[in-house]
């Protein structure tokens, strides 16, 4: 199948197909004046133009514990969590999280704003391209930064949306059947006939993490021909039509059977269910690699694969477009990025979520595992953490994302079919 008519497809999914549009080459998103009813709550809010950058917390807690309630739009079920854990610190405010997935966390806040409904506090989702530019770049989220952690953020984590989590796409293989080296070096050997039906990832039409990460790999063609260089003495040759290695690479793995699954949990149990005997290597989101410890799973990182081992994408959180509970919205903002207390040489204790470590971390507790980062400079790693450092990464881009990424989803849509 050509390029030039997988392009041409007009399948669209649900939820992306909503979302996704197109960018000029190198057009950057800003974000507009906002209309006359926008700017009016944003004074009232002292959000926006009107923020002055030095909050006052004590006023921002007393408004809040009037307003009462919170509302979160989130692509996380472990928001529910963290939601709990805010109405312990503050039960004079009920916080209610909504479990959407990152596809329809986006799609439902354009849809209700669209109809001039404003329901929701807090939007806290992955999808960098369409939270960049379908939100933030449309005045539906106001990006709000807790002073007392500016100076602890990275410019990138806070600007123009403030990143609430880090974490990553990896391929994960089997360590007990595999335990003292990895089966493969590099990707392309995955691609490759003893691998054919072996290599397991969610649909990334349904998971934003996963179409980030195959995107990812569309953007950086230029390594991966290289890599391929480097595993068989020779320049790649291109299947007809494939313009690059990045679509080469989904065309092959996509060639060699690969297994497409409704679940990234189901992904990283096939890779990491013990007592296998050839099993399967997985590609999703590191953080599935908790289940080790609490689903017994035996998943390893490929930690030095060529060439790249990990495709870091950011999960954002921002203040809704004219939120019912902005002051609600800001002190849960800030709860999300954990105490002041906080510090790179603290000593943080299993179990985490007991005394004086769950006291630190706040709402970073269920984020506290290998595979997240903190978007704070001052957060120490949890046990088995540091692996993240030493992985070399690709990082998400949300201009890649929101020009290139409809012709990657088209032609996805279209090799998988065929």
């Amino acid at each position: 199948m050509t390029l030039s008519k997988t392009l041409k497809t007009l399948a669209i999914s649900a939820g992306l197909g909503l979302m996704l549009g197109g960018l000029a080459q190198g057009q950057m998103a800003t974000q507009p004046t906002p209309p006359p009813e926008m700017d009016a709550w944003l004074k009232a809010a002292k959000l926006g133009s009107y923020d002055t950058g030095k909050h006052d917390w004590a006023e921002i807690e007393k408004l809040a514990i009037e307003e009462g309630e919170v509302i979160i739009y989130s692509a996380s079920s472990r928001m529910g969590k963290v939601a709990s854990a805010f109405m312990e610190k503050y039960p004079g405010i009920k916080a209610t999280s909504y479990d959407l997935g990152s596809v329809k966390t986006i799609e439902k806040t354009v849809r209700e704003q669209n109809a001039n409904l404003f329901n929701v506090d807090i939007v806290t989702t992955g999808g960098s391209g369409q939270v960049i530019h379908e939100l933030w770049a449309k005045n539906r989220i106001v990006n709000f930064v807790p002073d007392m952690f500016y100076d602890r953020i990275p410019a990138e984590n806070r600007e123009p949306v403030l990143i609430r989590v880090l974490e990553a796409v990896v391929f994960m293989y089997n360590g007990e059947a595999y335990p003292d080296q990895p089966p493969v070096k590099n990707m392309w050997e995955l691609t490759e006939a003893p691998w054919k039906g072996k290599v397991v990832m969610k649909d990334p039409l349904q998971s934003l993490t996963n179409y980030m990460g195959v995107a990812t790999l569309v953007q950086n063609a230029d390594e991966l021909a290289a890599a391929y260089k480097r595993y068989t003495g020779k320049d790649i040759v291109l299947s007809d039509g494939v313009p690059d290695a990045g679509y080469e690479y989904i065309y092959r793995l996509l060639r060699n059977d690969l297994v497409i699954l409704k679940s990234g949990s189901k992904s990283a149990a096939a890779s990491g269910k013990p007592g296998q005997a050839k099993p399967p290597t997985s590609f999703g989101a590191m953080t599935y690699y908790r289940y080790n410890f609490s689903r017994g799973l035996v998943n390893a990182f490929y930690k030095d694969i060529d060439p790249a081992a990990k495709i870091i994408y950011p999960t954002y959180t921002a203040i809704a477009r004219q939120a019912p509970n902005p002051n609600a919205a800001k002190l849960f903002t800030a709860f999300l990025l954990g105490s002041t207390e906080l510090t790179a040489d603290t000593k943080l204790e299993k179990p985490y979520k007991e005394g004086r470590s769950a006291e630190l971390l706040l709402g970073l507790l269920p984020y506290f595992e290998p595979g997240s980062k903190s978007p704070r400079d001052d957060v120490p790693f949890p046990e088995g953490g540091d692996a993240w450092d030493a992985m070399k990464a690709w990082t998400v881009d949300p201009d890649f994302m929101f020009r290139e990424g409809p012709k990657v989803r088209d032609f996805w849509i279209q090799e998988s079919a065929g």
